[in-house]
């Protein structure tokens, strides 16, 4: 199977066993797991793949990231993984404090079905408080599956990376804000387009 249809496969066996996957430690190896594989890691080689990654922060001990994919001997992307049920917004400060103390540049948070991609464009060093990239695995497209293949081990590139992802973090954010507005125009939106397209006096009854 090519990349695509491994994400496709992954898709399916998600849909299939959601209502049976019932711990966290069952999303992540029927549904985190996999798609470490599909990128190209060895999730059974320590020297690809630390599950349980070290991430002591100040004074606090013990701190652990669910997994370390290696790439030249150096934690490259940081993955904290949580149950599919869990919402990922009340886990992002978490994964932010394993982030600043790693060399890792990028950072994903994900629930089995969301995953977030993050990585440290506002400030060097801090991870983002928004990811520059996201998908759902249950309505994954092929354009998403082609950001996805860019992290693959083979293709992946820092500096290439970290250059689109601004311009995904952005891009991804224009286009939230107009399907936003489609859905609830908001009164400047409706001007706009009023005074684009409308000669006379623009008055509440015209633009509701």
């Amino acid at each position: 199977m090519d990349f695509k249809d491994k994400i496709f496969s992954l898709r399916e066996r998600v849909i299939k066993n959601l209502n049976s996957t019932q711990t966290e430690e069952a999303t992540k190896t029927a549904f985190i797991l996999p798609l470490i594989q599909f990128l190209g890691y060895d999730i059974f080689d320590p020297s690809e793949v630390i599950p349980e990654y070290t991430a002591d922060f100040g004074t606090k001990k013990g701190e652990k990231v669910d997994y370390a994919l290696i790439i030249n001997g150096n934690p490259s992307i940081l993955i904290e993984a949580k149950h599919h049920n869990e919402k990922l917004s009340i886990h992002g400060s978490q994964l932010f404090r394993y982030f600043s103390v790693t060399k890792a540049k990028f950072a994903i948070l994900t629930n089995g079905v969301e995953y977030e991609f993050y990585t440290d464009l506002d400030k060097p060093n801090l991870m983002d408080d928004r990811p520059f990239f996201k998908f759902n695995i249950v309505n994954i497209g092929q354009n998403e599956i082609s950001e996805i293949k860019k992290f693959e081990k083979s293709n992946f590139n820092i500096e290439e990376i970290f250059s689109l992802a601004s311009d995904l973090k952005y891009s991804s954010e224009i286009l939230n804000i107009i399907q936003s507005e489609l859905d609830n125009p908001s009164d400047d939106f409706i001007k706009f387009f009023t005074q684009k397209c409308y000669d006379g006096r623009i008055t509440q009854k015209v633009l509701d």
